[in-house]
């Protein structure tokens, strides 16, 4: 059975690059279609029109923004990968299976596996297959991978935590333009600083735990270890440091006029992706538009949807595009390996 899954896994992969460049150019039409007059012309014609149309629309989009600031945000994006690439490794050390699997790999399967998990959505499902391919060839167990997964949604969602404190305490205004999109976020100036510091509260008790060392959790025969200091300390710096990238390609695509600050372009992405992941809406589409209108009424409506356009194409969609050959290139490897060991393996002629 373990001989026809090796044959199966192929097949599967190659049913995920099919749906991913289907999810790509769904995407760059979405994009696209957001103007009226461009929508009218995408219902007629072939599928080359279309292509045509679509790379106009958006080319003149990003003409406006100026090549140094794409080489910004350029090196925002490897810095928020290399991040992510992080995520994996420390939990692999938290695993105790770092050994053996260089970071080159960890950081290919972590590539993949957000650029598919960030455009698809339902990224504990969508990255947990790509984890699951990738790391059981590495000889981790199915229970490993799902701790390695918990583990990396976790260090996303404590840098979240971490980052949205300092924000609030130190921009606790950055709640109030958007009562005009939900009452619920008229609470105050206040209360947004005690939130923000009931969220450094919670980061600070999560870093307690591990300073005491806290004995692990059994409930029946299953057992969660309790990440040690030094795994802590890691989550520490990496999580804010992808936030951090990730809200930079946004902060150099702006314009220089009008931009509020890091600051504040840091709050409204935090607020916005997370909004978009809780409402698994892929990529947050709509979403982080509205919060940074909101948030930044004195930037252009214009220059805010080309800093998000240039977002979605350096975090999501040309991450998307470079994760297709990669698919390819592992599932071809593994069918060779596989078909390799099956000819060893079978009895010779005469026997």
């Amino acid at each position: 059975m373990k001989r026809y899954l090796e044959f199966i896994w192929p097949i599967l992969g190659l049913i995920a690059v099919v749906m991913s460049v289907k999810l790509l150019y769904m995407k760059l039409k979405a994009e696209a279609a957001s103007d009226l007059a461009v929508r009218a012309l995408l219902q007629t014609g072939d599928l080359w029109d279309h292509l045509k149309v679509i790379a106009s629309v958006i080319g003149a989009k990003l003409a406006v923004i100026p090549p140094h600031a794409y080489l910004l945000a350029f090196g925002s994006t490897l810095v928020a990968y290399a991040a992510l690439a992080w995520y994996d490794r420390i939990a692999l050390i938290h695993l105790g299976r770092q050994q053996g699997i260089s970071f080159f790999y960890i950081a290919v399967c972590s590539f993949v596996t957000y650029a598919l998990s960030h455009n698809i959505g339902a990224s504990v499902v969508s990255g947990g297959m790509v984890r699951l391919r990738a790391y059981t060839a590495k000889g981790l167990s199915a229970g490993e991978i799902a701790v390695l997964v918990a583990l990396c949604s976790f260090t996303f969602a404590f840098g979240t935590l971490m980052l949205l404190g300092l924000v609030l305490l130190a921009e606790p205004q950055i709640i109030e333009p958007l009562t005009s999109l939900s009452r619920h976020f008229a609470i105050g100036d206040t209360a947004a600083r005690l939130v923000g510091a009931g969220l450094l509260a919670f980061c600070f008790v999560y870093v307690l735990g591990a300073w005491l060392k806290l004995r692990p959790l059994k409930i029946g025969d299953f057992k969660i270890v309790y990440p040690r200091l030094p795994v802590v300390a890691r989550q520490c710096l990496a999580a804010p440091l992808e936030l951090i990238g990730a809200a930079g390609i946004i902060y150099f695509a702006l314009p220089v006029e009008g931009n509020p600050g890091f600051h504040i372009v840091m709050g409204a992405f935090l607020l916005s992706f997370s909004a978009g992941l809780l409402s698994q809406v892929p990529g947050g589409v709509g979403v982080m538009e509205a919060v940074f209108l909101a948030v930044m009424p004195n930037v252009p409506a214009t220059a805010v949807f080309a800093a998000l356009l240039v977002w979605r194409l350096f975090y999501l969609l040309l991450p998307l595009a470079m994760a297709i050959p990669a698919i390819v290139l592992f599932e071809r490897s593994q069918l060779g390996t596989s078909t390799k060991a099956m000819v060893q393996a079978s009895p010779p002629e005469g026997r």
